[in-house]
């Protein structure tokens, strides 16, 4: 590997104007829309963060629960105050899977 190259973790914090670091585990999907989400899970904290490009970056806290199919708004899938459509939700999913070990209580 080579130790020139850049880091993911700032290019994604420049993205979505969030505080993200090499510590963190991250990820980053676009849509088929062109919108973009930045995932974030730093060990010990007890939910991640994700920012959506669609909302203007604004940052909301995830966790092993937060994707809901039966919402405020049935039919359709949420995550927090976020609808999601079935690729957004399956690749957060996998993101909290990935990370589950970083959340405090979890192996």
């Amino acid at each position: 590997m080579n130790d020139d190259s850049p880091s993911i973790e700032p290019l994604l914090a420049r993205l979505c104007g969030g505080a993200i670091s090499g510590k963190d585990y991250v990820g980053y999907f676009m849509n088929e829309h062109g919108e973009e989400l930045v995932f974030a899970q730093r060990r010990g904290d007890k939910t991640a963060r994700l920012w959506h490009s669609d909302v203007d970056w604004e940052m909301v806290r995830v966790g092993d629960h937060s994707i809901r199919l039966d919402g405020p708004m049935e039919g359709m899938i949420t995550v927090a105050d976020l609808i999601i459509n079935r690729s957004e939700a399956t690749w957060l999913s996998s993101c909290l899977a990935a990370s589950r070990h970083l959340r405090p209580g979890r192996a």
